[in-house]
Parts: structure tokens; C-alpha cells; sequence
């Protein structure tokens, strides 16, 4: 498949934003949608819009039937050992927050001990921090090395008699660097801690197979991997999901209901309470073969590592090619990240400024905010030396 090819599915990079063609560099907050997400939407909203597991009429039969064929989807993507390992949410945050409610509810009390790394998103850390407040427990921060991943040394130094689970990210979405997760897992199986790992980066730049890589908890967002927002997925090991409390009540997450007593479904609908972004989840599909199939041209990788290491005037945070994907943190001496940030908009190009959801990792480096660029498949070299051509006439008008 041509980059023509591959643009010409994502409609909305053909459109112009003050009379500037899109470049679209955002990617890490939100990926664009290909025509094979936007038109199976579509497609059930219009012909299965029935709630599922409920009623026996063709349409709800219809979106049960896209909804749990999804299901055993994300399973094989996932080499998940069962389907019923699979849990869909809104979103990694309420993947996370799941977790650390219902974990914490059977397995934390006062005085046990939470891991969690200085380079995480607030997602994996506000969820653990109000945990330990409910209980009483501690919350204590792996720190990055001078590369800028976390390493399985220190977090064997730190793990202790009282830490019940560690949670960290796959890929720091503001260094762009691949952690050693396989042998972070291994350091926490040593001493029989679980681990859930934020894979909302992972599951865009990695082969994630969860079974050889060891994870307890895996999270991601269906939004910043091509499929339609609203859309998460939480995988847990069957023994673990089925060891703790449901996060939410309500509809179909029940067995069976009185005053008296309530009895809950098995795993995984106990975590799914209510009515299910049914008409969404199924684009999961298409956006995850999209995403298993393509890659971001690593020539484009390589450019832009080299200009902006090059260039004096820039520091580049989550430095080497070795682990880096295509995103790009980064600080420009004398200037504010969002005047460059504007500058870049009215030029056609979009890229994120500010603390990106990590203040901790921004205080670690010495920053208030930085700019990021992140790249995606359907990115091209192009629009790559646009964007450093651009950067420069930025900082040339502020600096």
C-alpha cells in the first residue's frame, strides 16, 4: 500500500486550517480516523442501533453479535488466553480506574504500598494516589534513569513485603521511549506483585502480546489507535478479574437482583454496568488492523531526531533512536511552548504544548510545559521538513 493509499482513507488530513494544508502532529493525543472506522459506525448506528444482551429482536441480535465478534478480536490481537479477559470501557483512564478501584477493594489496606513511575500520564497516577487516600495506603514513584526509561534495578530496590501492585507505562507519552516491560514484569513476579501497564502508546507502536510479555493489566485507548473515541479496553488475567468486585452497578453486570442480596455476572460483563458504547466498539476492528499492518516511515524518525538534536537552540527530552518512537518532546531556549505552539497553527501545523497530562515528569525534567510533535503511518517526509522548515521560522520570530 502506497502513502497515497493510506492517506486517501484518512479524509480529514485533506482539508485546510487558515488557508494552510494540515500537517496533523497530534497524534499522541488523538489519531485521525480511517474510512473504515468512520463507515462501520456509521453502518451500526443505522442498522443495529438495539442495545445488546438484551432484547431477542434481529437488530440487538445484530450489535451483540458485532460487539462480542470484537471482543474475540481484541482476544487474538491481544494473544489473550480468553475472551472473557477482555473488558471494554470508555477509555485507558477508566481502564486504570477500574483496576485501582476493584483491586484495591479486595487486595489494599493501610499501610501496603502502590508503584508507580515519575514518568507516568495523570491517568496512572490520580487513580492510585485517591486509592491510597481510601485506605490508607502509600504510593511510592519509580524514577527514571538518565536515559530516560525505567529500569528493572531500581524498581527491585523499591519493591518491598508491602507492594501489592506496580503500574507503569508501556511508552511514556512525553519521552517517546519504549520501557523494559518484560523485565519490569519479571522483577515484579520475583516477588509475586501484579503489574498493570498504560499501553495507550504501547498498543500503537508495539506488538503487544500480553501472555509472553507477562501483564497482569493492560490498558489502552481505542481514540489514539484509529478507532472511534469513547472506546477502551481493559485486559486482565482471568483469575485477577475474577478475584475482585465490580467497579460499577447497574444493568447486565447482575445475576440476579432483590432487596435482600445482589449476585453478579461472570467476568467480564460484571465490569460492564449499563448500556455499552455498542455502536463504537466494533471499529476497534478496523483500526486495529490498520494499526497492526502499518508503520511509521522510520526515515521520518530519523530526520526529525536528527534536526532537532542538531539544532542549538531546541532540548530534546527522551533522547536515542535505539527505543524512540516517532514522538517528540521537546524545548526551545527563550520561548514559551504555546507562543511557538500558535505560531505552528496559523502555518497549518498541529502540535501539542504544555504538560501533556504528566506535571510530575515535567517537574522531574525542570520544565513548565513542553511541545511535542508526534508522528503517525500516514505522516509523510514532506510534511516532516515542512515542519522543521516552519519550527525554525518560528523560534526565528521569537528568539
Amino acid at each position: 500500500m502506497t502513502l497515497k493509499n493510506i492517506r486517501d482513507q484518512f479524509p480529514a488530513l485533506d482539508q485546510k486550517v487558515y488557508g494552510k494544508p494540515l500537517v496533523y502532529l497530534d497524534n499522541a493525543a488523538t489519531a485521525q480516523r480511517p474510512d473504515t472506522v468512520v463507515e462501520l459506525q456509521k453502518k451500526l448506528s443505522q442498522s443495529a442501533n438495539a442495545n445488546i444482551h438484551r432484547a431477542v429482536h434481529k437488530l440487538a441480535s445484530d450489535a451483540t453479535e458485532a460487539y462480542e465478534n470484537t471482543r474475540e478480536y481484541v482476544r487474538e490481537y491481544l494473544n489473550a488466553q480468553y475472551s472473557s479477559e477482555v473488558v471494554f470501557t470508555s477509555g485507558a483512564t477508566a481502564s486504570i480506574n477500574l483496576v485501582a478501584h476493584s483491586f484495591g477493594e479486595a487486595f489494599v489496606r493501610a499501610g501496603d504500598e502502590i508503584i508507580v513511575s515519575v514518568a507516568e500520564h495523570h491517568s496512572n497516577i490520580v487513580p492510585w494516589q485517591l486509592l491510597c487516600q481510601r485506605k490508607g495506603a502509600v504510593l511510592k514513584v519509580l524514577d527514571i534513569e538518565k536515559n530516560g526509561v525505567l529500569s528493572p534495578d531500581s524498581l527491585e530496590k523499591l519493591i518491598s513485603e508491602r507492594t501489592k501492585i506496580v503500574a507503569i507505562c508501556h511508552i511514556s507519552n512525553v519521552l517517546g521511549l519504549v520501557n523494559p516491560v518484560r523485565e519490569l514484569v519479571a522483577v515484579c513476579h520475583k516477588h509475586g506483585v501484579p503489574v498493570l501497564v498504560d499501553g495507550a502508546q504501547g498498543i500503537v507502536h508495539s506488538k503487544v502480546d500480553v501472555q509472553e510479555l507477562g501483564f497482569d493489566f493492560y490498558a489502552f485507548s481505542g481514540h489514539k489507535v484509529y478507532a472511534s473515541t469513547g472506546t477502551g479496553v481493559l485486559y486482565g488475567k482471568k483469575d485477577l478479574l475474577d478475584a475482585i468486585p465490580p467497579f460499577m452497578g447497574g444493568g447486565e453486570m447482575i445475576k440476579s437482583v432483590s432487596f435482600k442480596s445482589t449476585t453478579f455476572a461472570d467476568t467480564p460483563t460484571k465490569f460492564e454496568a449499563g448500556t455499552q458504547n455498542f455502536n463504537s466498539v466494533p471499529t476497534l476492528v478496523p483500526a486495529l488492523e490498520f494499526a497492526g499492518s502499518m508503520e511509521t516511515d522510520p526515515a521520518i524518525t530519523e530526520f526529525v531526531y536528527r534536526k532537532l538534536t542538531e539544532d542549538e537552540r531546541i532540548t530534546l527530552y527522551g533522547t536515542g533512536l535505539e527505543d524512540k518512537i516517532p514522538l517528540f518532546s521537546f524545548a526551545v531556549k527563550g520561548a514559551h511552548h504555546e507562543d511557538i505552539a500558535l505560531i505552528m497553527d496559523k502555518m497549518g501545523i498541529a502540535l501539542r504544548s504544555g504538560q501533556m497530562c504528566a506535571e510530575p515528569l515535567m517537574d522531574r525534567l525542570g520544565v513548565t510545559g513542553l511541545l511535542r510533535a508526534s508522528f503517525a503511518p500516514y505522516n509523510t517526509m514532506e510534511e516532516a521538513k515542512f515542519f522543521i522548515e516552519c519550527l525554525d521560522k518560528a523560534i526565528n520570530m521569537l528568539v
